[in-house]
């Protein structure tokens, strides 16, 4: 292989890992201006002078979330709607709340990565490799010292879950590579879609019968 073919190929990789990583900012900061109608890759930034300390602080991790619901988990999200001192800088957390039994269904973030760790409670995680392994990667994570515990790592796309194990309430708090990671849980994008996808095409997916696609897409 020449050397040219080489440098190309190096050059052309190189290129590939920067395009999906988020651009670095070009200033201190670029706090979000909900308010703004203009449309851009993020949100528009507020004029520097109006900023104030608020713009950089979030109270409400300390709140736990209503797990009144199917899957009995809430997700309390910090990205740049919540925080917009976090706009261009590429990182946000939420914190996530299990009742007894309750589960974070399988779901991937398309733009980060996630790490999780433990405050309360025993947790059964665990992340789907690409096809076609499709292989589970399973953890069962705890508490460990005062209100610090285990910690665990879904990687940027993968599919990947959260089940409280316990007979109590579980909480986590977890860290994601992006301001706005994005969430596509799989059942409510494959059975909730607006408009439907096809139910033969379910049907065929998912090799079951017709009838229970439409009964899942009624649910859904």
């Amino acid at each position: 292989m020449s050397n040219k073919v080489i440098l190309l190929t190096v050059l052309a990789s190189t290129f590939a890992c920067l395009a999906f990583a988020e651009p670095a900012p070009l200033q201190d900061f670029c706090v979000a201006d909900t308010s703004s109608s203009v449309i851009v890759n993020g949100v528009a930034c507020k004029n520097p002078m109006q900023v104030q300390a608020e713009d950089f602080c979030f109270s409400g991790l300390h709140i736990m979330g209503n797990t009144s619901n199917a899957v009995r988990s809430k997700v309390t999200p910090v990205f740049a709607t919540q925080l917009p001192g976090l706009n261009t800088l590429g990182i946000s957390m939420v914190r996530i709340d299990y009742a007894p039994w309750g589960v974070n269904p399988p779901h991937s973030h398309p733009r980060a990565t996630e790490i999780l760790t433990v405050l309360e409670g025993t947790l059964q995680v665990g992340f789907v490799t690409s096809n076609p392994e499709n292989r589970l990667i399973t953890k069962v994570l705890q508490k460990q010292w005062r209100n610090i515990g285990d910690v665990f790592v879904f990687p940027v796309g993968l599919v990947h879950y959260q089940h409280n194990i316990g007979n109590g309430y579980a909480t986590v708090i977890a860290a994601l590579s992006s301001q706005n990671p994005g969430a596509i849980t799989i059942a409510n994008a494959a059975f909730g879609a607006n408009p439907s996808i096809s139910s033969d095409i379910l049907a065929r997916a998912f090799q079951v019968d017709k009838s229970l696609v439409d009964e899942l897409q009624v649910k859904f």
